[in-house]
C-alpha cells in the first residue's frame, strides 16, 4: 500500500464503539467498494449490533447489507474458521480473541489474527463480493464453514471446489415481494478433503429445513494460505457465478486488494485537502468514506453486459432491466448526503435517481426508506426533494418525465401504508396541516410535507408545469399554520384548529419525531425569512437561535416513556438544545446566515467540526452518510441549506485549501487565506478574484477553473454582514 494512499487515512472502526443506550456512530467497519452491493465485517454478535469495538473476540466474517442497527440485516451469511478436532458449526466454535494491535481496518483491506485458531484472515472487496485469504498454522485440521443466517446450501462441487448457497434472511418489517434470496458462490483454492451439509443444530437437514450450513475440511498447502473468492447475487446462483467470474476471475488476492485500493483512492480523491492536521485528515477521509457507502448498488449485469436487477418492489419480485439502489433513508440523507453527491458524483447520482424511478414504476411509490424494499420508518417523502435538487443542478441522466410523474404522484396521493408517501396527506391538503389528534408526529409531518411540496414545486416550475408549481409552492408555506405565537414554537395542531393544552418546550412529545420543540421549530429550511417573520423578525430569530445553544440540555421524555439514546447524546455535549447527534437540527446553524449573521454560523460550525467529530467517533448515529457528509460540506465552507434550490450557503472552510474534482476533468478550488485555528470568521469571499456580494453561491458558479477564496479573520465584520451581503434564498421573499 502506498504511503500516499488516501484509503490509508480511513479507519473503518470510526463510530463502532457504540451501544443501544449511547451512540458514537452506530457504524459497521465495512470492507467494501464505494456503494458496494455487499459489505464484509468481523462479527462479534449475531444480532442487530453485529460489531462492537469493545468486544475482545470475533465470531467469524459476515456478509452484510445492514444499513443501520435500527433497520436490521438481510441476505447475510457467516464464514466460520477453525483448526481443532471438530468443524466450527456455531458462533461459539468460531469465536476467537483478535488483537487490535495486529488488525488493519481499511475500506479496501481488512486483516486480523484469530489467536484461538492461529489463523491470519484477510479480506479484499469487490463490488458484489470479496477475495479472502486465510493463512492457517500447521495444526490438526483446516476448517471453513459457510453458515447463512437463514437459507440453504444449494450444492458443493468437490472437483471445481465451488460452494453455492442462498441466504433468505430478512429483517423484521422488511416487505420484499416474491421469493427473496441473496445467492452466493464461493470458489476455494484448496481441495475439499471432506464436507457435510447440516442444519444449524448439526444434524442432517430435512428437505424443507429453513437453515443450513456446510463445513469444509480443506487440504492445507505448505505455506498455509488458502483463498476463497466469493460473489453474491439477488437474482440467482448462476448470476452469482457470473459475478464471480466477472469481478474476481483469475486475479490473485494482492491484485484484488490493489484494485479495491485504486477504486477507493479515485473516489476519495474527489476532494483533496491541504493544511489539515493528521487527525483532521483522518476524520475528513473517514467521513468521505462514510458518504460513499450508501445507497447500495442492487443491480447486476447479465452475460451480455445488460444491466438488470431483482426488484424488491414489484409485486412478484420480478427481474427488471436497469439500475437499482437501496439501503437508504431519505429522511436522514436528503439534508446533506444527497447534495454532496450532486457535487462529487453527479453521474452516479443520476443513475441512483433512475433506480428510484424504477422503484416507482415497479412498486407504485418512490422510496422513503428502502432496505431492501419499502420500510415503514420516519416520515415525509424526501426522495422528491433529492430528485428536484439534482435536476436543478444540471443532472439529467435519468428519465425526467417519469421522475416528475413519481414526484407529483407522491405529493398528491394518500399512501396505502406508512412505508411510502405521506400519511395524512389528504388532511394536510384540506386543513393546511396534519392534525395532531389524528396522527403521530403531526408537526414533523406538516413541516416535512411542506418541504416536500417545495421540492415538487421547484421541479414543476423548472419543467414548465406552472399550475402544479403554483399549487405545490403555496402548500410549501403550510408550515406557518402550526406556529403557535403564544409559545413561539411550531407545534401540533388539532383538526378543529386548536392547539393542544399543556405545551412543554422541553418535552419530546407526539407532535415531533426524535426531538421536541427546540429541535423541530426550525423545520422550514426553504423559507428561513418567513419563519423569522413569524417569530417577530430577524433579531428575534437570531436571539432564539442563540438561546437554543445557550440553554441547558434539559429534556422531558414525553411520548417515549423512557430515555432514548438521542436524548442522552444531546445532554452529553455543551451545545444546549442543539442536538447535533440527530438530523432534525442539521440545517439549523446555517439559519444564522439566512438571518444576516454568518458570524454565528461560522463560530458554531467550527466548534461542531472540532469538538463533535474525530477519527474514532461521531456524536450520534451516522445514518447512511448523513452525519459524515455534514462534516465534509461544512469543512469546505459550503452547505445546502435548501435542497431543491441550486445554491450553497457560504460558511467557513476548515482547511487552507480543498480541490473538488469536476466530472469534465476540471476542478473547483477553495482556498482560505490567513487560515488559523482561531480564525473561524470570514472577512471576504472572492469568486475568480471578484468579491461575492451574497451569502450563497449558485451551483452553476462551480465550473471548470472556478476558484473560491475566503479571507479568514479572528473577529467578525458585523457591519459588512448585515449591510452589503444579500440574504440567501427564502421562498416567501422570492418572486
Amino acid at each position: 500500500m502506498s504511503p500516499r494512499s488516501l484509503a490509508d487515512h480511513v479507519n473503518t472502526f470510526q463510530g463502532t464503539d457504540s451501544h443501544l443506550a449511547f451512540s458514537k456512530g452506530n457504524t459497521l467497519p465495512l470492507t467494501t467498494r464505494p456503494h458496494g452491493m455487499v459489505g464484509w465485517i468481523p462479527q462479534t454478535d449475531p444480532g442487530s449490533w453485529p460489531f462492537d469495538y469493545r468486544s475482545p473476540t470475533l465470531q467469524g466474517f459476515r456478509a452484510t447489507h445492514q444499513p443501520s442497527p435500527w433497520i436490521g440485516d438481510y441476505g447475510n451469511f457467516l464464514l466460520l474458521l477453525g483448526s481443532g478436532p471438530q468443524p466450527p458449526l456455531t458462533i461459539i466454535d468460531g469465536e476467537s480473541y483478535y488483537p487490535k494491535s495486529e488488525t488493519i481496518a481499511r475500506p479496501h483491506y481488512f486483516r486480523t489474527r484469530l489467536v484461538r485458531h492461529d489463523i491470519v484472515a484477510e479480506i479484499a472487496p469487490t463490488e458484489r463480493g470479496a477475495h479472502f485469504r486465510f493463512t492457517y498454522a500447521p495444526r490438526e485440521n483446516t476448517w471453513l464453514t459457510f453458515r447463512p443466517a437463514a437459507g440453504k446450501i444449494l450444492s458443493v462441487d468437490r472437483d471445481r471446489r465451488i460452494v453455492l448457497g442462498v441466504s433468505t434472511a430478512i429483517a423484521p418489517g422488511a416487505a420484499v415481494p416474491g421469493e427473496f434470496g441473496c445467492f452466493f458462490a464461493a470458489e476455494l483454492s484448496a481441495p475439499f478433503l471432506d464436507f457435510n451439509i447440516l442444519d444449524v443444530n448439526g444434524a442432517p437437514p430435512a428437505p424443507d429445513d429453513p437453515a443450513q450450513l456446510v463445513w469444509l475440511k480443506l487440504g492445507r498447502p505448505a505455506d498455509g494460505r488458502i483463498t476463497a473468492k466469493i460473489a453474491t447475487s439477488f437474482i440467482s446462483a448462476d448470476q452469482a457465478l457470473l459475478n464471480l467470474r466477472r469481478e474476481l476471475g483469475d486475479a490473485s488476492f494482492d491484485e484484488t486488494r490493489a484494485a479495491a485500493e485504486a477504486d477507493w483512492n479515485y473516489r476519495l480523491a474527489a476532494i483533496e485537502i491541504e493544511g489539515a492536521t493528521d487527525a483532521q485528515r483522518q476524520t475528513f477521509y473517514g467521513c468521505l468514506y462514510r458518504s460513499l457507502l450508501y445507497p447500495r448498488i442492487a443491480h447486476e449485469f447479465d452475460a451480455t453486459g445488460v444491466q438488470l436487477h431483482r426488484s424488491f418492489f414489484h409485486p412478484e419480485g420480478a427481474v427488471a432491466p436497469g439500475p437499482l439502489y437501496t439501503d437508504i433513508g431519505f429522511w436522514d440523507a436528503h439534508r446533506s448526503l444527497m447534495p454532496l453527491l450532486t457535487l462529487i458524483a453527479p453521474e452516479q447520482h443520476g443513475e441512483m435517481i433512475q433506480g428510484w424511478v424504477n422503484t416507482f414504476q415497479e412498486g407504485g411509490w418512490l422510496p422513503s426508506w428502502a432496505s431492501p424494499g419499502y420500510i415503514p420508518c420516519m416520515v415525509g417523502s424526501h426522495a422528491g426533494v433529492a430528485i428536484a435538487d439534482a435536476y436543478l443542478k444540471g443532472i439529467r441522466n435519468f428519465d425526467i418525465a417519469t421522475a416528475y410523474a413519481a414526484v407529483r404522484h407522491d405529493a398528491t396521493q394518500e399512501p396505502p401504508s406508512f412505508a411510502c408517501g405521506r400519511s395524512g396527506l389528504s388532511r394536510f391538503n384540506e386543513l393546511g396541516w396534519v392534525p395532531d389528534d389524528e396522527f403521530d408526529h403531526s408537526a414533523a409531518r406538516t413541516c416535512d410535507y411542506a418541504f416536500g411540496d417545495f421540492g415538487a414545486g421547484q421541479f414543476a416550475r423548472a419543467l414548465g408545469h406552472h399550475a402544479d408549481a403554483d399549487r405545490f409552492l403555496r402548500r410549501a408555506l403550510n408550515y406557518r399554520s402550526i406556529f403557535d405565537a403564544r409559545v413561539g414554537f411550531l407545534r401540533g395542531r388539532n383538526a378543529d384548529g386548536s392547539f393542544p393544552p399543556g405545551f412543554r418546550e422541553f418535552a419530546w412529545s407526539r407532535d415531533y419525531i426524535e426531538g421536541g420543540p427546540w429541535q423541530h421549530t426550525w423545520s422550514a429550511p426553504h423559507d428561513a425569512a418567513g419563519l423569522a417573520t413569524l417569530m417577530g423578525g430577524e433579531d428575534v430569530f437570531v436571539a432564539k437561535l442563540d438561546q437554543m445553544l445557550a440553554l441547558p440540555p434539559h429534556f422531558e421524555i414525553g411520548r417515549y416513556h423512557a430515555t432514548i439514546h438521542e436524548m442522552t447524546e444531546m445532554a452529553a455535549v455543551p451545545f444546549g438544545q442543539y442536538a447535533h447527534s440527530n438530523e432534525p437540527v442539521h440545517h439549523v446553524l446555517p439559519l444564522f446566515t439566512a438571518a444576516g449573521r454568518p458570524d454565528r454560523t461560522q463560530y458554531w460550525v467550527r466548534r461542531v467540526l472540532n469538538e463533535l467529530y474525530s477519527p474514532d467517533a461521531f456524536c450520534g448515529d451516522e445514518d447512511n452518510g448523513a452525519m459524515a457528509s455534514w462534516f465534509i460540506l461544512h469543512s469546505l465552507g459550503l452547505y445546502a441549506l435548501t435542497p431543491g434550490h441550486p445554491a450553497w450557503i457560504l460558511g467557513s472552510p476548515l482547511f487552507e485549501s480543498a480541490t473538488v474534482r469536476l466530472p469534465d476533468g476540471g476542478a473547483f478550488r477553495i482556498r482560505a487565506e490567513h487560515q488559523a485555528p482561531d480564525a473561524c470568521y470570514v472577512a471576504d469571499v472572492k469568486l475568480n478574484r471578484t468579491s461575492v456580494s451574497s451569502l450563497e453561491l449558485p451551483h452553476a458558479a462551480i465550473t471548470d477553473g472556478t476558484e473560491l477564496v475566503f479571507s479568514m479573520s479572528r473577529s467578525p465584520d458585523l457591519a459588512r454582514q448585515r449591510g452589503s451581503l444579500a440574504r440567501p434564498f427564502s421562498l416567501s421573499t422570492t418572486a
